[in-house]
């Protein structure tokens, strides 16, 4: 494969791991339009607020919580798209990452001198060649045009960084000139080079890292970001904080008949359902369970996605399931109705005995709002089938003294 082909493949899976943030959001609105979250919300809160225009002591305490909740809203909108597109953008330009560690020596020099820059110059170091094992600068180029052209037009004037505007202006007014131009010159781009300089003598490295372009223009972003959009949403976003508490509270006297749950943050959480399959849009229906034979109808040679290692095709081809497979085939995953949340991947996935049947990994892509709004009619959980896990350890892996240790129930118990 020619080099360039590599780049472009590589910068493809980079910008697709970008993209992943965005197609959830894609998938929590589908599945908000398709349930009418927004049309329940607002009938909810008007219900909530006849009663409390209903009684003299609910309106004293709650009369104006939601205009205020509505008004400060409004008001964080803007910052909450600014802290967005930092750190969603920002973040996946990987010579940013490289100029903080270098920033990091500076601060350190600042500080306590030379001792301070030696102190923290193992650190610095460690980090600089784990991180350029993986790094290639032909992908973080193209990153760097395509999402700081975002940054720059996507959001309002005023939160984007001064210096990056200037800069883009400078070369033609276009970010692919800035970016050339940036990595034409940059020596952090390159391992051996970047490596080498920060072993030089301390007050020259400084010196030199302290005029650095791409230094410069990282700690202006970050500037910008925490003078224009940081203490503002910081602050409106407190002020949120306190009024859905008292919204709560609110809730739970105002509105009895509600089932209220707790987050479960640092709790047992316990989930509940049926396993069964959905219909997220017209004539479209998916079945409840996968198989071995669909992860194979998706199976790419060499893509770091979709590649399967030969000894699991082998296993397939042969239709060698064990005693895990079920009528010919071999079943992968399965999904149901549980409302999981953040923080429930890899929870245990129990049948009505008590028999593990499965771990939980992911939810369906119209079912990505369920926390906002769960409905069973398009929330499915996903979980990876128990029998797949056992397969993979006992035939595939060959770890059978795993299993010898467990106790396989066949039938499941009652």
């Amino acid at each position: 494969m020619r080099k360039d082909e590599q780049v472009k493949i590589q910068y493809a899976a980079k910008y697709a791991g970008i993209q992943n943030s965005y197609k959830k959001w894609q998938g929590e609105v589908l599945g908000l339009a398709s349930t009418k979250a927004v049309e329940k919300k607002k009938q909810y809160e008007a219900t909530f607020q006849q009663r409390v225009d209903a009684n003299p002591a609910w309106k004293a305490k709650y009369g104006s919580l939601l205009q205020e909740l509505e008004a400060a809203y409004t008001t964080i909108q803007p910052y909450g798209l600014g802290r967005d597109y930092y750190q969603e953008i920002v973040s996946k330009i990987e010579l940013f990452a490289v100029a903080a560690q270098m920033n990091a020596l500076v601060v350190a020099y600042d500080k306590e001198g030379e001792k301070g820059y030696q102190q923290r110059l193992p650190a610095v170091k460690k980090y600089l060649e784990g991180f350029y094992g993986e790094y290639n600068a032909g992908v973080d180029q193209k990153l760097f045009e395509v999402l700081m052209q975002m940054y720059v037009n996507d959001q309002d004037k005023m939160y984007a960084s001064p210096l990056l505007t200037q800069m883009i202006s400078s070369s033609g007014g276009n970010t692919a000139g800035l970016a050339q131009s940036i990595y034409t010159e940059t020596n952090f781009d390159d391992a051996a080079q970047a490596l080498a300089f920060i072993q030089g003598t301390p007050a020259d490295v400084v010196a030199q890292l302290k005029n650095d372009k791409v230094i410069k223009l990282s700690s202006d972003i970050l500037k910008t970001y925490q003078s224009s959009v940081q203490t503002k949403y910081t602050e409106t976003q407190n002020n949120i904080n306190k009024l859905q508490r008292t919204y709560m509270q609110a809730q739970m006297e105002v509105m009895k008949e509600k089932k209220f749950y707790p987050d479960a943050n640092s709790t047992l959480r316990l989930a509940y359902g049926t396993v069964q399959g959905y219909t997220p849009r017209d004539a479209v229906k998916y079945e409840y369970y996968t198989d071995l034979d669909g992860l194979m109808e998706k199976y790419k040679p060499g893509d770091y996605e979709f590649d399967v290692p030969a000894k699991l095709q082998q296993l397939w081809q042969a239709k060698d399931y064990g005693q895990y497979g079920k009528n010919g085939m071999m079943p992968v995953c399965f999904i149901a109705t549980n409302h999981t949340t953040g923080g429930n991947s890899g929870s245990p996935a129990l049948d009505a005995y008590g028999n593990l049947i499965g771990l939980n990994f992911d939810r369906v892509w119209e079912g990505t709002m369920s926390d906002i709004n769960y409905d069973p009619s398009i929330c499915r959980n996903i979980m990876v089938d128990i029998r797949y896990v056992l397969f993979i350890v006992d035939k595939f892996a060959g770890a059978t003294h795993l299993i010898n240790e467990m106790k396989l129930v066949h039938p499941k118990k009652k």
